[in-house]
C-alpha cells in the first residue's frame, strides 16, 4: 500500500479553493478602490427671453432654467440670455423655430401678428377667466391641442409650455387720470396682442414695443400712457419716472401666461427621461412664479405709493363695460374669416361658462374679508 504525504496534502492548495479564493480577492480588491465615474455628454440648450436683464419677467426665465438644470443633475443644461442677445424680442418665435435658438420664454401675444388667435390665449376677458382657469382650460380643456393646430398652420416648429398665471394687468400708467373711454381718442399708447385692436377702437393712436423700449419712448414724448404688466415690472423699468399716476384693472390683459417654447425638431431628439423632467419643471416653475409674484408685486406696489409718489386709480367701472362691448365687436370681425380663431374662441367659451359659475358660486368675497380686518378696524383706531 502507498504511503501519502502528509505534509504535502495538508499544504497544497486545491485548484477550486484557488479560483474561489482569486475570485474573492478581486472582488475584495475592487471594492477597496474609488467607483471611476464615465463620462457623461451633457446636452446643452441656449434660450432668449423676451425680457430685459433687469426686469422680474427674466428672473422668472432663469428659474425656470435652474429647476431644469438641477432636476436633471446637470445633464441637460439650458442656459438663458435677455431680450436682444441673438434676436429682438418681437423675433422669438422665428428664432426657435428656425433653430437659431433652442428655445425662449416669452408671451403669445408676442406672436400675434403670425395669427391672432394666437394671442386669444393672452388678451381680452377670456369671459371673465383669470389666467389660472386659462391654464386649465388649455391642459384639460383641449387649449393645448388648439395652440398646436395653430403652430402647424403657420409652419412653425415649435413645442410650446404655457406657465406662471398672471394677475389682472393695469389698464396702464397716464399723465392724468382716465375717467372715460373718450380720454383715449388721439392717445399715443403702447400695448400688444389683441388688446391693439382693442385701445384703437377706443380711439388711441397704437404702438406695440417690446419691455425695454417703452419707458424711453414715453420719455420722450412718443407715447403719452403704456402698459406693460405687474407693479414689479413697471418698477423696475422705470414707469415711476415718467408718469405717476397708474390705472388699475383692465379687461385687455386679464389673463395672461408666460411661454415657454423649444424648437420641436431639438425637443424631439431627447431622451424621454429629459422631456419629463421638463413637462414637471414647466408646472414646477409655474407655481413658484405666482407665489413668488404676490410677494414681490404687494411690495412694490406699496413702495411706489410710499416712497416714489404714484398715485393708483381704479379704473372705473364705465371704462370696463365698455371694453366688454368693443372686444366683442373686436372678436366677432377676427372671427369672420378665421375659422381657427372662432375654434379657440368657442372652446373658451364652453369650458369657461362651466367653470366660471362653479368658481364665483364656490370662493368667497375676498374683498368682505379684507375689509373686516384692515379697512374696518383702522376706521376704529382713528375714531
Amino acid at each position: 500500500m502507498k504511503k501519502t504525504n502528509k505534509s504535502t496534502q495538508s499544504t497544497a492548495p486545491s485548484r477550486r479553493k484557488f479560483l474561489g479564493t482569486a475570485a474573492t480577492g478581486g472582488a475584495a480588491a475592487a471594492l477597496s478602490f474609488p467607483m471611476i465615474a464615465t463620462a457623461q455628454a451633457v446636452t446643452q440648450l441656449r434660450f432668449q427671453s423676451t425680457w430685459p436683464s433687469k426686469d422680474i419677467f427674466h428672473e422668472y426665465a432663469l428659474d425656470f432654467s435652474k429647476k431644469v438644470n438641477d432636476m436633471t443633475g446637470g445633464e441637460l443644461k439650458i442656459e438663458v440670455l435677455p431680450a436682444g442677445a441673438v434676436v429682438p424680442a418681437f423675433g422669438l418665435l422665428d428664432a426657435v423655430s428656425k433653430g437659431t435658438l433652442d428655445g425662449g420664454h416669452g408671451v403669445m401675444g408676442y406672436n400675434y401678428g403670425k395669427q391672432s388667435a394666437i394671442a386669444l390665449w393672452t388678451s381680452g376677458p377670456v369671459f371673465g377667466m383669470d389666467a389660472n382657469m386659462v391654464l386649465a382650460w388649455h391642459k384639460y380643456g383641449g387649449g393645448k391641442a388648439l395652440l398646436e393646430k395653430l403652430y402647424t398652420s403657420i409652419g412653425a416648429n415649435v413645442t410650446s409650455f404655457l406657465t406662471g398665471p398672471m394677475p389682472t394687468q393695469p389698464l396702464g400708467w397716464f399723465k392724468k387720470p382716465i375717467t372715460k373711454k373718450e380720454d383715449f381718442k388721439g392717445l399715443k399708447f403702447r400695448t400688444n396682442g389683441l388688446a391693439i385692436d382693442l385701445f384703437t377702437a377706443m380711439g388711441a393712436a397704437v404702438n406695440a414695443l417690446p419691455g425695454g423700449e417703452i419707458v424711453p419712448a414715453m420719455d420722450r414724448g412718443l407715447l403719452d400712457g403704456a402698459e406693460f404688466n405687474n407693479a414689479s415690472s413697471d418698477r423696475i423699468l422705470g414707469f415711476p419716472d415718467v408718469s405717476k399716476v397708474c390705472m388699475l384693472q383692465s379687461f385687455h390683459q386679464s389673463s395672461e401666461q408666460f411661454e415657454i417654447s423649444f424648437n420641436k425638431t431639438k425637443y424631439d431628439g431627447l431622451a424621454p427621461k429629459l422631456k419629463a423632467i421638463i413637462a414637471n419643471a414647466v408646472e414646477a416653475s409655474s407655481a413658484d412664479m405666482s407665489w413668488k409674484a404676490i410677494d414681490r408685486y404687494s411690495t412694490d406696489y406699496r413702495e411706489m405709493q410710499t416712497k416714489e409718489g404714484v398715485k393708483f386709480y381704479k379704473t372705473p367701472d364705465a371704462v370696463l363695460q365698455d371694453q366688454l362691448k368693443i372686444w366683442d365687436d373686436v372678436v366677432a370681425k377676427k372671427g369672420a374669416d378665421n375659422p381657427l380663431f372662432k375654434e379657440v374662441e368657442k372652446s373658451q367659451r364652453a369650458f369657461a361658462e362651466r367653470a366660471m359659475k362653479w368658481d364665483m358660486d364656490t370662493n368667497n368675497n375676498r374683498r368682505m374679508a379684507y375689509n373686516h380686518y384692515f379697512i374696518a378696524k383702522a376706521g376704529q383706531k382713528k375714531a
